[in-house]
């Protein structure tokens, strides 16, 4: 399951999504989350289907590598879906003890998991087509403006670029250390919950020593690179704007609003109603 996870990984295509500058990628995620959660009606997970459909069309990456990293987020999934089901009030449906199954229940249970499925589909879709270099050059470029109020946006995306390079090595490493003490006799399914937690010791300890001593070794790279932050710093690759990346804009501008007219349509239809 953890070699399901693809947040942070890079899968290397010649598609138009790929050769896309990675402003136009960050502006088109975040729109495409905002949209998630400004309806909630058939026409607009339909709306939100279709566009997510036609981007994995053009990034051509195979949708079973997207959808496997839906495996480590199961648990998740059933959680939210639960909650929903028996703690949101309404009509009742069915009821046993002290659990009640409600319409708007089940209604925001669906939602939900729909939601949080396109989420991370979504978020892989980013990362699996833009490089972390490309995605730390974006972020860094897209926020310039607040450093005019004190904000180190150049540390931040630095920042933000090294935690999604090591989620890779980090689940890799994790899947090494699983099968190492598994070896050795260790049981990391059997037995209650504290059980469960305590069973878990023998593998959080040497993972953290090793993230801590991979984080030293990349500190004392940077340094002995005369690393000292972006002030003065030139790109090798300076991200410039193309014609596809104009159209690009226009077509997440378009998408936008035509998910604000879906919303408002269906406050309207509700409100006569």
């Amino acid at each position: 399951m953890l070699r399901d996870i693809t947040i942070g990984q890079y899968y290397p295509s010649n598609s138009i999504i790929h050769r896309l500058d990675s402003r136009v990628k960050l502006v088109g995620t975040l729109a495409y989350v905002l949209s998630l959660f400004l309806f909630r009606n058939v026409f607009g997970f339909a709306a939100v289907t279709f566009g997510l459909a036609v981007l994995v069309k053009m990034s051509k990456v195979p949708f079973r590598y997207m959808v496997k990293g839906l495996r480590a987020i199961v648990i998740i999934l059933v959680m939210t879906g639960l909650f929903n089901v028996f703690l949101t009030p309404g009509e009742p449906l069915w009821s046993f003890w002290k659990f009640t199954i409600t319409q708007e229940g089940l209604k925001n249970a669906g939602f939900m998991i729909i939601r949080l499925v396109y989420l991370i589909l979504g978020s892989s879709l980013l990362t699996l087509t833009t490089t972390p270099n490309q995605l730390t050059d974006g972020m860094e470029k897209g926020l310039r403006p607040l450093n005019k109020i004190g904000v180190p946006v150049h540390e931040v995306s630095m920042m933000m670029s090294i935690a999604l390079r090591f989620i890779p090595i980090l689940v890799e490493e994790t899947d090494k250390i699983m099968k190492a003490q598994l070896a050795r006799g260790a049981d990391f399914e059997s037995g209650n919950l504290i059980k469960k937690a305590k069973a878990m010791v023998p593998l959080l300890v040497p993972l953290f020593i090793s993230a801590f001593r991979r984080a030293n070794d990349l500190a004392l790279a940077m340094e002995a690179r005369c690393y000292r932050g972006g002030e003065g710093r030139t790109k090798m690759k300076p991200l410039k704007y193309e014609k596809r990346d104009r159209a690009a804009y226009l077509i997440i501008g378009g998408y936008f609003i035509g998910i604000i007219l879906l919303r408002m349509l269906n406050f309207n239809f509700h409100i006569e109603n």
